[in-house]
């Protein structure tokens, strides 16, 4: 165990520093963060919705579903407003952050990165009239700005930002002297840039179309955005992503933070979709997203931790482990698990090491079979991470109550691998503890 411990210091460790210091990886972790209210928004929009369907079709609650006809309608609002155009949203939050990293204006950089995401779209639709396709040019289809954009957002948002930033950093640029308001001021400055920025993007997507005879986003979106969000179906990589995130944690690194680009990119754009499509009153086509791993594997925190601390209470004889738990408990119960980790600790304890990896993966291994096999819907609304366990999967997988038994099953699954090594964890310190000093009496 020491060996393993030692080479992940000396191997892992410092790959992990390294991803967590790249400034677009922040900067892209922290828009993906930024835009979590339009994120909730929609997904409750969603939830209201169907919870309203829910009520006329299984419940028979007909009058109840006509008066809430209009809350429906509005949540059909709340929608196009939020979910709907998420890449846009995510676009505007990617340039703000990417440009504060670089240091420079980062509203200009926030403009920049939507204007080049705008020129990437398609402006041409295709509409069914009277049984035939219609193409119609200078209009966007409002999907593009939904799930199916965030890539291209990404990419475009960032190049137009670098080469922003680079301009800006070069002195290309009109700076007055004069005494103009600040806002002014600011814009001047970011005129020359933001302009060169723009055309540069608008040149690339110009060629593009040029030569293939299709939009940069459309070709994106169907040669790596979509085969990385079926590759991220797939129970290796699911499983991987697991176990990265575990042993980031394990060296006190945040595991989700460090993943978040990944896990945000890949299964994020697949809740979104599942989302997407359950708000269209189809079945959610994508069996694990985003946020299948909280509400199925990381109750507690990562690592399933709210477990550990109910081992502790149920079976520790330890006063001091007992009394961390106890302090522990309530934010562990809301998804919180920074008191338990580092205060008991989990980080860097080698008794732990072996639960702390394994717990959620055994979880999202058996979540993952029984989502395959249909027993259970997959995760189809977004929810705040900090609902605690059992009401989470509820509201995410829309109200299915197997989901609830799903997540029970889970959890004593937990419990039963967390419990061996409280009790090793228990004689470990007393074994260590030292020895009362007793004076002679003579």
């Amino acid at each position: 165990m020491s060996r393993l411990v030692a080479w992940l210091e000396d191997y892992v460790l410092p790959v992990a520093n390294k991803i967590g210091q790249v400034g677009w990886l922040v900067a892209l972790r922290d828009a993906f963060i930024s835009v979590m209210p339009i994120t909730i928004a929609g997904s409750a929009a969603v939830l209201i919705k169907s919870l309203i369907a829910v009520a006329k079709t299984n419940l028979g609650w007909k009058t109840f579903a006509w008066t809430m006809q209009p809350l429906a309608l509005m949540c059909n609002v709340v929608w196009r407003g939020t979910f709907a155009l998420f890449a846009l949203f995510l676009a505007l939050s990617l340039g703000y952050h990417f440009a504060k990293i670089l240091e420079v204006d980062p509203l200009a950089g926030a403009v920049v990165s939507l204007s080049s995401l705008a020129m990437s779209i398609a402006n041409l639709t295709k509409v069914q009239v009277a049984g035939h396709e219609v193409v119609m040019q200078h209009a966007f289809d409002i999907e593009q700005f939904s799930t199916t954009g965030i890539f291209t957002a990404i990419l475009f948002g960032t190049i137009g930002v670098l080469i922003y930033a680079f301009c800006v950093k070069a002195r290309i640029m009109i700076h007055l002297s004069a005494n103009l308001p600040y806002a002014e001021r600011r814009a001047f400055d970011s005129l020359v840039p933001a302009t060169i920025a723009i055309f540069v993007v608008g040149a690339i997507n110009f060629i593009f179309q040029a030569v293939t005879g299709t939009f940069f986003g459309n070709w994106l979106l169907h040669t790596i955005q979509w085969p990385l969000v079926k590759m991220g179906q797939g129970f290796g990589m699911v499983m991987l992503v697991t176990l990265l995130v575990q042993i980031f944690w394990f060296f006190g690194i945040n595991g989700l933070s460090v993943m978040a680009p990944m896990l945000d990119s890949i299964w994020l754009t697949a809740q979104n979709v599942n989302i997407t499509a359950v708000r269209n009153g189809k079945p959610a086509p994508l069996l694990w997203v985003r946020g299948s791993f909280d509400v199925f594997a990381w109750f507690g925190g990562a690592g399933g931790t709210l477990m550990l601390i109910v081992a502790i209470l149920l079976f520790s004889k330890r006063s001091d482990y007992r009394t961390i738990a106890k302090v522990a408990l309530a934010p562990a119960i809301f998804n919180i698990n920074e008191p338990v980790v580092l205060g008991l600790p989990v980080v860097l304890n080698p008794v732990y090491f072996i639960p702390f990896i394994v717990a959620p993966l055994v979880n999202v291994a058996f979540s993952y079979g029984v989502s395959m096999l249909g027993l259970v819907n997959p995760v189809q609304a977004a929810v705040p991470g900090i609902l605690p366990p059992i009401i989470g999967p509820f509201l995410a997988c829309n109200y299915d109550w197997r989901a609830v038994v799903l997540c029970i099953v889970n959890m004593l699954i937990a419990l039963a691998i967390w419990t061996p090594f409280v009790f090793a964890a228990d004689k470990l310190a007393d074994a260590n503890s030292p020895r009362p000093y007793y004076t002679r009496q003579y």
